[in-house]
């Protein structure tokens, strides 16, 4: 294999200057002539039908230039079955008016003018509520969210025969709240009859295409722009309500608008990760074996379905270990809260909370090493549709990374008596993103100096894509990164490429960069091979000269072939190709935590975690390290901390803000060891990589819980691991002996 001088290289971030000096411009940075400020009210009710409303006090407010309701702006449908503005609300935050001003206050003192009369309905805040009997309709249809999935392989019931040990526990995840820096929201401004968006978006192309269609515009007069954001984590995969409001109060007004939501409107409606109740149930042989995995899964999405959930909780169930008879229904429910959204790896985070528990209780119970114990059922092939995994010994690289390590763990830990007791866990999983989503497209121009531009269409979420891109281009074209530059974020400039979700941008984009830049490295061959008088074929290019036969004779340089050809410009464009049908590409992982637990308050601090992932080539081992130590400190308020609290009595979300929402700060994280792999998956594309957006975060939970298990002898089925449940589980222990809650 030819050495690589660009990629697998740490390289800084190529917006990371612009980032800490403040000049990076997000959506809330736009500041454009006449530009108003826009705010949204908001139902106070979870669930109750407007009897009237009256927004003429509002009009004629200081500063007020455009208010929009249900009374003036076209019926139109949103999310999957949903309004932008209906007569019936259905939860506390639903939207019910916009006002756009000439200031912050001025649009907030606004909305306290809209008269609003509701009739309140009645509401149900848990999928148990939802389920029973007689109970309350989110919708007329009821509180079915689609239909039933249901999945079956082999014969469960005869599998839990074959089996020597079963073990059945029920798990509950919370809704968590993405909590992303930056919150949703957008800037919109006419010329005429064509709109400019700079929306905080994962997904250009998407916002543009769908606030086209509710508009009533054609796509080409719709321009989205977004050159930096402050996190999604998936929330911002698809478009919300403030990219339409803000465009109708803008052309309602004739200015632009802006409307960023504040924080509680942020909390409230913008989407979480849907909380589960997973009745499950896995048999396994003697030795280790398993015969039977069933796993019956309740959702709850909200109040609406966005289209962007994605919350495939059985997936894991399906494909992480291998078994022959397995079984999962996964229903989704409605409720009066705010609607779920993806949120970083959505599913298999939920689903390996309780999965791995259970198999660690197995492991245990059958007297077996955590990681003997999924050696012997590995799997090298896709279960569901037999097809073989891309490189299919990734997981098996993973356990091999972490192993040593959970051992010096172990070796090193003293469980301490009293008040302080210790522990390590471990656990692996599987994620089916990673793979790409292709189509996504390239540009890349060479200049007249030698430099290159590189352009396309997708968005750096905040990632480090620009970095990790324009190093698959460098690479190609034998440049250094100095010489090249790449834009993105625009779809008036750049290619059409996909939604940056599923840990799939580096993936889908890298491989159509290189496709290009194997195109134009060859139209600058062939002009140096003229210059040179020689044949095509003997040259080549490496930090921007030209070599002949690996040598450099003459020292030709990139930058005298194309000015030897300006004022023209020499230019190509790649694609990537669609996935290999043959092949199933996944991505894997493993890790192991060391906690300590104070028995006395109930604090669980995690102290050290070590991890490693197949994530194909590393491009750059700094931006992957970064997304590492990001999800794996998400992976740490999912575990410990982080819960949307409800008051289902009234309806109300008690923690819609960063003061009573926890989420771990600096003093929450602990040492963070990367063991990367960074094998190649040469049949997942033609770069190698794959994406690590999201695997970390999906382990952390269910390694942290079973270092609790190993620290104190109790196992919460209930996430998050909150102090009130360690003390409440350890005295149920004292008063039972019972070892699991």
């Amino acid at each position: 294999t030819t050495p690589m001088s660009v990629v697998g290289k740490p390289h800084p971030r190529l917006e990371g200057r612009e980032t800490v000096t403040g000049r990076a411009r997000f959506a809330s940075d736009v500041r454009l002539p006449g530009q108003l400020y826009a705010r949204v009210l908001r139902s106070p009710y979870p669930h109750a039908r407007i009897a009237s409303i009256n927004t003429s006090k509002a009009e004629v407010a200081p500063g007020v230039h455009a208010v929009i309701s249900v009374l003036n702006v076209p019926d139109m449908p949103w999310f999957e079955d949903g309004r932008l503005f209906d007569w019936t609300v259905r939860y506390i935050g639903d939207e019910v008016a916009a006002v756009a001003a000439e200031s912050e206050e001025q649009a907030e003192d606004a909305l306290h003018l809209i008269e609003v009369t509701y009739d309140p309905l009645p509401f149900v805040m848990t999928a148990e509520a939802a389920l029973a009997d007689g109970a309350p309709q989110v919708h007329p249809e009821g509180n079915l969210a689609g239909e039933v999935q249901e999945y079956e392989r082999g014969n469960v019931d005869a599998g839990f025969r074959q089996a020597d040990v079963i073990v059945e526990r029920t798990f509950t995840t919370q809704a968590a709240i993405h909590n992303a820096l930056e919150a949703h929201g957008c800037t919109a401004s006419w010329e005429g009859d064509h709109l400019t968006l700079w929306s905080s978006t994962q997904a250009v192309w998407v916002v543009r295409e769908q606030v086209a269609e509710k508009l009533g515009l054609p796509q080409h007069r719709v321009r989205v722009i977004k050159q930096h954001m402050g996190g999604g984590f998936g929330a911002k995969q698809i478009p919300w309500k403030p990219d339409v409001l803000a465009s109708l109060l803008s052309r309602e007004s004739g200015r632009p608008v802006q409307l960023i939501l504040d924080r509680r409107s942020e909390n409230l409606a913008s989407g979480n990760r849907n909380p589960t109740r997973q009745m499950v149930r896995i048999g396994a042989k003697r030795d280790g074996t398993l015969t039977a995995i069933e796993a019956i899964i309740t959702q709850e999405v909200g109040a609406y379905r966005t289209g962007g959930e994605a919350s495939n909780v059985s997936g894991t169930y399906k494909s992480l270990y291998r078994c022959p008879n397995v079984h999962t229904k996964q229903t989704a429910v409605y409720i009066n809260t705010g609607p779920a959204v993806a949120f970083r790896a959505p599913g298999y985070v939920e689903a390996a909370f309780a999965l791995e528990q259970v198999m660690d209780e197995l492991a245990h119970r059958l007297e077996l090493d955590p990681i003997a114990f999924r050696e012997r059922n590995y799997v090298d092939h896709d279960q569901e549709s037999g097809k073989p995994y891309s490189l299919p010994e990734g997981l098996q690289l993973s356990y091999d990374q972490v192993a040593p390590a959970l051992a010096e763990m172990r070796q090193e830990r003293n469980h301490g008596d009293g008040m302080t007791r210790r522990g390590v866990g471990f656990a692996a999983h599987d994620w089916m993103g990673g793979h790409g989503d292709p189509p996504g497209y390239a540009q890349v121009e060479l200049n007249s100096d030698g430099t290159a531009n590189v352009i396309t269409g997708t968005q750096d979420i905040g990632s480090g894509t620009r970095t990790g891109l324009a190093q698959v281009a460098a690479e190609e074209l034998g440049l250094p990164m100095e010489a090249v530059a790449l834009q993105l974020g625009d779809t008036a400039v750049g290619p059409y490429s996909p939604v940056s979700s599923g840990s799939a941008t580096q993936a889908t984009i890298g491989p159509a960069i290189r496709a290009a830049a194997v195109d134009l490295k060859r139209q600058i061959l062939e002009v140096a091979a003229a210059l040179l008088e020689t044949r095509a074929e003997r040259l080549s290019i490496e930090d921007g000269q030209v070599l002949v036969d690996g040598k450099r004779p003459g020292e030709v340089s990139v930058a005298e072939v194309a000015g030897k050809i300006a004022p023209h410009m020499l230019r190509a464009e790649g694609a990537r190709s669609p996935n290999p049908d043959e092949l199933v590409i996944r991505t894997f992982g493993a890790q192991c935590a060391a906690i300590e637990v104070d028995t006395e308050t109930g604090e669980v601090t995690v102290q050290r975690v070590v991890t490693a992932h197949d994530c194909g080539r590393i491009v750059n081992p700094t931006l992957v390290d970064s997304q590492i130590i990001g999800g794996i400190v998400q992976g740490v308020g999912f575990a410990l901390t982080e819960e949307r609290i409800t008051d289902d009595a009234r309806g109300y979300v008690l923690n819609p803000n960063l003061e009573n929402y926890h989420v771990p700060t600096v003093k929450d994280i602990p040492i963070i060891e990367h063991r990367q792999i960074g094998v190649p998956d040469s049949k997942a594309n033609s770069t190698g990589a794959k994406g690590i957006g999201e695997p970390p975060l999906i382990p952390t939970a269910p390694a942290i819980a079973n270092a609790l298990y190993d620290a104190i002898g109790v196992r919460i089925h209930e996430a998050p691991l909150t102090r009130q449940r360690v003390l409440a589980a350890l005295a149920e222990q004292d008063t039972t002996g019972e070892g699991t809650r």
